[in-house]
């Protein structure tokens, strides 16, 4: 049974998909509060404003979790780097184990910004 090699190269593209989903999401969360800034004006309910404090502080969670995603991905590109700088092309097994751990972190992410999407997005559509 032969072996899959895994190439640096190709965790070095993985790694820049991740960093620009990132990006994509912050820039989502800065309209989001841009949103809630709208809404802090219009409204003056007790639990609308509950509501609006709550998406802010998952917003903050969220960005502080976007900031973590990408200083892992640079130790692990780091990592990549130094590998590659000893002439190994492919990634070792426990290199290659972190970057699966990291892998499920994004997808697991990905769900929880999702599901904090849809509940925004029904606040804006009963609130705006």
């Amino acid at each position: 049974m032969e072996k899959e090699i895994i190439y640096n190269e190709d965790l070095h593209f993985e790694h820049k998909q991740w960093q620009s989903e990132l990006a994509f999401w912050e820039d989502e969360l800065k309209s989001f509060n841009n949103r809630l800034s709208e809404l802090v004006t219009r409204w003056t309910k007790k639990e609308v404003l509950a509501q609006l404090e709550h998406f802010q502080n998952e917003f903050i969670l969220h960005g502080g979790t976007i900031d973590d995603l990408r200083e892992s991905i640079e130790i692990h590109e780091n990592r990549i780097a130094d590998q590659s700088r000893t002439g190994k092309d492919a990634m070792d097994t426990v290199l290659f184990n972190k970057h699966l751990e990291f892998r499920n972190k994004m997808e697991a992410q990905r769900q929880i910004y999702a599901d904090l999407k849809k509940k925004f997005f029904r606040f804006l559509t009963k609130y705006m």
